[in-house]
C-alpha cells in the first residue's frame, strides 16, 4: 500500500455514501434478504478498481437512483447535492424513470441501443454495474439452479443471456477497460449453465 499527499476520494464521496445508504437502506437483493446497497458499493469499487475518476465513483453508488427510488426529483436532489456530472452518468445509467416501468424487453432494447450514444464518463460506470450484476446471476445459478430465474419477473434465461450477450457487443465497440474481459467470461459462464438446460 502507498499514500499520496492529497486523498484521491473526498468529503464529496463520503457523504454520497451515507446518501445512497440512506436513499436504498429498505431495500434487498432480488431473492433474499442481502442489502441492496452491497451492490451499489460493489459497482463503486469495481469503477475505483478501473481508474474511475471520484465523479464516477460516486455515480456508481448512485446509479439506481433514479430508476428505483424517486425518478427525476430525486434526480434533480442528486444534481444539487453532487453536481451535474454526477447526474448526467445516474441519468444515462437509468433504463426507465417512467412510473409504471414499460415492459422488459422494450426497456433493454432502448438501454442497449442508448448505450452507443452516453457519454464515456457513462461507459465505465454502466459496465461496472453490469459486471457486477453478471457475477450475481453466475453465483446464484451455480448456487441454486434453474429456481434462480423464478425472482426475476422475466423468467426465460434465454431473454437475460440474450439482454448480457447484448450489452457485451455494446459494451466492447464503447471501451477498452478490463471490465469488458470480465463481463465477457461471467457471460460466458452464465451460457454453459443455460444452454444445455434449453437443450441447445
Amino acid at each position: 500500500m502507498e499514500s499520496t499527499t492529497t486523498p484521491k476520494l473526498g468529503s464529496e464521496f463520503a457523504d454520497a455514501l451515507v446518501y445512497a445508504a440512506k436513499l436504498h437502506g429498505t431495500q434487498t437483493r432480488k431473492g433474499g434478504d442481502i442489502p441492496y446497497f452491497g451492490h451499489l458499493m460493489s459497482v463503486s469499487a469495481l469503477v475505483i478498481e478501473a481508474g474511475g475518476s471520484q465523479t464516477q465513483a460516486i455515480a456508481g453508488l448512485l446509479h439506481d437512483a433514479v430508476e428505483d427510488q424517486g425518478g427525476k426529483p430525486t434526480l434533480a436532489e442528486i444534481e444539487a447535492r453532487f453536481g451535474a456530472s454526477v447526474a448526467k452518468i445516474v441519468a444515462e445509467c437509468s433504463d426507465t424513470d417512467e412510473v409504471p416501468k414499460p415492459p422488459w424487453r422494450q426497456r433493454k432494447e432502448k438501454y442497449i441501443q442508448h448505450l452507443q450514444d452516453v457519454a464515456d464518463m457513462t461507459v465505465l460506470v454502466s459496465l461496472a454495474d453490469k459486471v457486477d450484476n453478471a457475477r450475481a446471476i453466475l453465483r446464484d445459478l451455480r448456487l441454486h439452479g434453474e429456481q434462480l430465474w423464478r425472482r426475476f419477473n422475466v423468467t426465460d434465461p434465454q431473454e437475460h443471456l440474450w439482454y448480457y450477450r447484448a450489452l457485451l457487443s455494446a459494451f466492447e465497440k464503447r471501451s477498452d477497460s478490463w471490465l469488458v474481459d470480465e463481463l465477457r467470461h461471467a457471460v460466458d459462464e452464465i451460457a454453459v449453465l443455460v444452454e444445455p438446460a434449453s437443450g441447445r
